[in-house]
């Protein structure tokens, strides 16, 4: 709870983008990895099956609870005057912290997928890296449409950092789309230099 009644919130396309980095990335250096070995089915059938991979996991990491996300949209408040914005880095951060374990283990298992179907594993972890970016995008025009910023409660997400339509979340709130350290989407904002 924050000082004078409001609450701590967290930016929405920022907690969703937070994993598309380390997915990403991880995900790569495991195909890399991953297409060294000859495997079970050989290095192109490998490829091949992880290109359609990473085309399935990022459509379907892109769209899954969209429902959710619209209603959640429609249904938010505006945020109060004692609501306090998390920076960016900080909701980061905390995301990244509180799913630490899943990605060293989601790593771990991209690569050991490589000993039978080379590099498929990890252009699986790619692909739902570039979902999470997607469904960010997605947000981030919503954003600029509806000319607000949306955010969720801390408390309400799932853990640390966790999801924003878990369950647990209420409703959205939302500010300006000047408010924060965040440009719509998730993404920095990108400061104007001075003249």
């Amino acid at each position: 709870m924050a000082r004078g009644g409001g609450q701590g919130l967290a930016r929405v396309a920022v907690v969703v983008r937070a994993g598309a980095a380390p997915l990403w990335w991880l995900g790569v250096f495991a195909a890399a990895i991953g297409v060294l070995m000859l495997g079970v089915t050989g290095r192109r059938i490998g490829v091949l099956a992880g290109a359609a991979l990473f085309i399935v996991a990022a459509l379907v990491v892109a769209s899954v609870r969209r429902g959710r996300y619209t209603a959640l949209i429609g249904s938010a408040t505006r945020a109060g005057k004692h609501d306090v914005l998390q920076d960016r880095a900080v909701a980061v951060r905390n995301w990244r912290r509180g799913h630490r374990w899943w990605l060293v283990l989601a790593f771990l298992a991209a690569l050991g997928t490589a000993f039978a179907v080379p590099a498929a594993g990890g252009m699986l972890l790619a692909g739902c890296g570039a979902g999470l970016r997607l469904k960010a995008a997605w947000l981030g025009r919503r954003e600029r449409a509806d000319g607000a910023l949306l955010w969720v409660r801390v408390d309400w997400l799932d853990g640390r950092g966790g999801r924003p339509t878990h369950k647990t979340v209420k409703g959205y709130r939302t500010t300006g789309v000047a408010a924060g350290d965040a440009a719509p989407g998730g993404a920095r904002r990108r400061t104007a230099a001075l003249v």
